[in-house]
């Protein structure tokens, strides 16, 4: 039997998430599991593929559409992955010769497909290749929300809601943005090992890395091949993987050692181990999540990093979880189930598999989540809300929304209380607003919340 190509597993990959909805990066570990043998160099090209197609499917389509002279839907759906596959590696691959992406998609349909089918993937590519430099798309004079939509390959519902909300300019940054491939960042442990030397450590494994543009413990990671998990300085809790925008959340919630801390969304815990960081692993940190695989992942990678101040629970954080609590937090993070639309560049599957009563739906279950870890906060205490989305129903909207129905909360604004390095982050309505177009960070919100004394 012949081996798989990694073209060939990146086909496979794409026709299980058509079949089954999911997400890529799942899949995706299924099938390395399943496929030890595959060195670090394909890993990364099946990965690329598959994420590749994902994120440029709609101006795939479309290219296929003008091509084919009649509908979509009659493609069978396989034949429309394996043009994809080609199209994408065609007009986004600059290492990839066109020959080859054309000789393997006619290959791949050669083993499922009766003559006919193999010519008509032929000619289509051959003739696509022709007339690359020619594509036309939407007119944008006449439908901008459209000619951005196909253009760059986002659902129509966002664009139209971006436009609405950010302007058409700013909008097709964002969009822009939404489609680059973003790094790979850590997050210095500050128990352990100080940024300068992490980024030693990390050359001396073969890697390049430096600081972070806002946060002060965070490292961009360039040039790794395979997992980051084989890295000797990750398996000895020297840094966490971590976005710099999520990195800064948690100092703006500023915990102080032998403080009580509630983290009523912690999943696998990125967020919750920074906060015990900050604390100098003095004082408590709970962790509420209703699913209890995270909450073990949570309790290993607390334990590689050597925090010990870490308590996970399962518990579903839009019911009354205070009952659980003998006594009220000093501080609070809510980082809130939400769109992910400002992480569409890690997980281009959200561009298809949110539709706009997502974000309706997601911001009433954002409230009573916020609404429900307020009774566990002290007097005087703080509590953070947290989104990783670029969405005004989620953000400004949930926070309205929870000050009309909590008299005795304020918001604070954060330019009076956040350090100086992160004041070019907060808006003037005093939010943390990281934006990939404008940041190159993903897309994050943040408001403080203060419990009055009255």
């Amino acid at each position: 039997m012949k081996a798989k190509t990694p073209r060939d597993l990146a086909l496979g990959a794409l026709i299980r998430l058509a079949r089954d909805a999911g997400f890529s990066s799942s899949v995706l570990d299924r099938l390395f599991r399943a496929n030890r043998s595959l060195d670090d160099r394909d890993r990364a090209f099946v990965s690329q593929l598959v994420q590749g197609v994902i994120r440029w499917r709609l101006r795939l389509d479309w290219i296929i559409g003008g091509a084919a002279h009649f509908p979509l839907p009659k493609i069978d759906p396989r034949v429309l992955d394996i043009l994809r596959l080609a199209l994408y590696q065609i007009f986004f691959l600059d290492r990839v010769p066109e020959s080859a992406a054309v000789n393997e998609a006619v290959n791949q349909a050669k083993a499922e497909y009766p003559t006919h089918v193999v010519s008509f993937v032929n000619g289509l590519l051959r003739n696509i290749c022709r007339h690359k430099d020619r594509i036309a798309f939407p007119d944008r004079r006449k439908d901008p929300v459209r000619y951005l939509s196909v253009y760059y390959s986002y659902p129509s519902w966002l664009v139209e809601k971006w436009v609405r909300e950010l302007g058409e300019e700013e909008a097709e940054a964002l969009l822009d943005a939404g489609n680059r491939t973003p790094p790979l960042t850590g997050r210095v442990n500050g128990l352990k090992i100080t940024r300068p030397e992490l980024i030693r450590r990390l050359e001396g494994e073969g890697l390049k890395a430096k600081p972070t543009l806002f946060s002060p413990l965070g490292v961009v990671i360039e040039g790794l091949r395979g997992r980051v998990d084989q890295l000797q300085a990750f398996r000895e809790g020297l840094f966490q993987v971590q976005d710099e925008a999520a990195q800064i959340t948690s100092f703006l919630l500023a915990p102080s050692p032998r403080s009580t801390v509630l983290d009523v969304c912690a999943g696998q815990g990125g967020k919750t181990s920074h906060l015990a960081e900050l604390m100098g692993n003095q004082g408590s940190v709970v962790a509420l999540d209703t699913n209890m695989s995270r909450l073990i992942s949570l309790a290993e990678n607390s334990k590689r990093l050597g925090i010990g101040i870490v308590h996970p629970a399962v518990a579903d954080a839009a019911k009354d979880a205070s009952a659980f609590f003998r006594s009220s937090f000093d501080r609070i993070m809510v980082d809130a189930p939400c769109s992910g639309l400002g992480v569409l560049s890690r997980h281009p599957d959200g561009k298809w598999n949110r539709i706009i009563e997502d974000v309706k739906r997601l911001a009433g279950l954002q409230s009573s989540i916020l609404n429900q870890a307020a009774k566990a906060l002290r007097k005087g205490g703080r509590m953070l809300y947290v989104t990783c989305t670029v969405s005004r129903e989620e953000n400004e909207g949930v926070v309205e929304a929870f000050l009309r129905s909590n008299r005795d909360f304020v918001l604070a604004d954060l330019r009076d209380q956040a350090l100086h390095w992160t004041l070019d982050l907060i808006d003037e309505r005093g939010f943390f607003r990281a934006l990939p177009h404008r940041h190159r960070t993903d897309g994050f919100f943040a408001a403080l919340f203060t419990r009055t004394d009255h």
